[in-house]
């Protein structure tokens, strides 16, 4: 999950609209949509990502770490850090029942071997190096998996890389046994690139919605789906 801050730049086309009950979810959700779009659609230039449909358990878990200061983007840190648990659960449930049309992909410069890469990444991943297939904890279609793994269709190649980025180096972080810790700091600055690049050519699944719980097919423990 990004960020939730009324900023300039990430103004949405989308009217705010009038509502009947200022005490009502859709109301209590306008610092988020300013950025995220009012369907949780995210940004087309991938800034603000998608949240619409990704698990609850995820959104609430993001939504606790960025009010906590574990997850640090001052926008959000100030948006959420005041909020009780019971708010943020039930603006985790409401865009995780929301199914927006996903924007067209975007166009990017790999070559052939770069893709390859991120494809062998995604769906076989790298025994040599110890990375696991993101399949086999994000989905079959990478819509993600109950209770507390993302969806990554519909994402930007530079948000993907930017948040690998952050796992590598230590600046995100996660319940552990970290499992995307391990993963990432596996990952090169070419694999990271590959994996992005591959993602965002994917053509989102006519069910958009994250699959079942399924720890027996996870390659490792992983404190997010606890």
């Amino acid at each position: 999950m990004g960020a939730c801050a009324a900023l300039p730049t990430a103004a949405q086309s989308d009217a705010t609209p009038a509502f009947k009950e200022v005490d009502s979810i859709e109301a209590r959700v306008q610092g988020c949509v300013t950025c995220h779009g009012q369907s949780g659609q995210g940004t087309r230039d991938g800034y603000f990502p998608r949240i619409a449909g990704k698990p609850a358990g995820y959104l609430y878990n993001q939504l606790v770490a960025f009010r906590d200061g574990t997850r640090r983007y001052a926008p959000m840190n100030y948006l959420v850090a005041y909020l009780p648990d019971a708010y943020l659960k039930e603006m985790a449930e409401h865009f995780s029942k929301l199914r927006p049309p996903f924007s067209p992909g975007e166009a990017i410069a790999l070559d052939a071997a770069a893709m390859n890469r991120g494809q062998a990444l995604v769906l076989a991943g790298d025994p040599a190096t110890g990375v696991p297939p993101c399949m086999a904890c994000h989905g079959v279609n990478l819509t993600g998996m109950e209770p507390g793994i993302p969806g990554l269709v519909g994402l930007r190649p530079t948000y993907v890389v930017a948040q690998l980025t952050r796992w590598r180096v230590g600046e995100r972080h996660a319940t552990e046994p970290d499992c995307m810790k391990r993963i990432a700091t596996r990952l090169s600055d070419t694999d990271v690139s590959a994996v992005a690049g591959w993602l965002s050519q994917r053509t989102p699944p006519a069910n958009p919605a994250p699959e079942p719980s399924n720890i027996v097919r996870m390659p490792m423990a992983c404190g997010s789906q606890r």
